[in-house]
């Protein structure tokens, strides 16, 4: 695709998909929605931390993670937009200790009051995702999953919303490669089902989703508008922005 091109809004009778044998897809803000789940969570760790420190935590916390706490957005540059979760885990422990908390009645604190959200509970896909894959599979297309989050609850999202099956490689936090955005997960999971990495395509929501694919070399960068990231955000770094995934397919 052209640079002339780059960032373009799908023109009727374009087919992302073209030439393209593999799709790997983000998650969070991709398949399912985010700002809601994010949201809470930080809201109901800061007060868990409040109380079992004594001090105020809840604003300092949704700046840390990059939560608006009036709106609930994910800012696009900010923590959770594409971070695994034992950093997160670091980073809250490291902002306990600058607010003058002792590092081990920080990590004390951090023990009894970390729960990561329950991703079957508050997973809400963003489009009717088993006809979608099925849209795909028709082609020919095969997908894959490449997520800043952990491989369990990966694993139990996927399953809560009756796509497990449908991806043939899960690529995540905790599988002791590096993250978005760098290049690996895209490297391996095209090299694991035996794609060339230039007949794939990355699709995301964050800035890190992005750069992802284009430092792998992926044949195309697609960025959705159901996470994190604005259009003007996602434009100069993808090929197409799209409203959701339902539009990667030509009606």
């Amino acid at each position: 695709m052209s640079p002339g091109t780059a960032g373009r809004a799908r023109e009727p009778g374009v087919d992302p998909l073209e030439g393209i044998e593999l799709v790997i897809f983000d998650k969070d803000g991709t398949l399912i929605e985010f700002d809601r789940m994010w949201r809470d969570w930080v809201a109901d760790l800061g007060e868990r931390l409040s109380t079992a420190t004594r001090r105020p935590f809840v604003d300092r916390l949704f700046g840390l993670m990059g939560v608006d706490p009036a709106s609930g957005l994910i800012y696009p540059h900010g923590l959770l937009a594409a971070t695994p979760m034992a950093r997160l885990r670091e980073l809250v422990v490291e902002a306990l200790e600058d607010e003058g908390i002792p590092p081990d009645r920080a990590e004390d604190a951090m023990a009894g009051a970390w729960h990561p959200p329950d991703p079957v509970a508050l997973a809400t896909p963003v489009t009717d995702l088993p006809a979608l894959f099925d849209r795909l599979e028709a082609r020919d297309i095969r997908s894959a999953v490449a997520t800043a989050d952990d491989r369990r609850p990966t694993e139990r999202t996927l399953a809560a919303l009756g796509i497990a099956d449908r991806f043939e490689v899960l690529s995540c936090a905790d599988d002791g490669h590096r993250v978005k955005p760098f290049p690996d997960p895209v490297h391996l999971i095209a090299a694991a089902v035996g794609v060339p990495v230039g007949r794939s395509l990355v699709v995301g929501d964050s800035p890190a989703d992005m750069r992802m694919g284009r430092a792998a070399g992926a044949g195309r960068v697609v960025g959705v508008l159901t996470g994190v990231g604005d259009r003007a955000i996602l434009a100069p770094l993808a090929d197409l922005v799209l409203p959701s995934i339902a539009e990667l397919l030509p009606a």
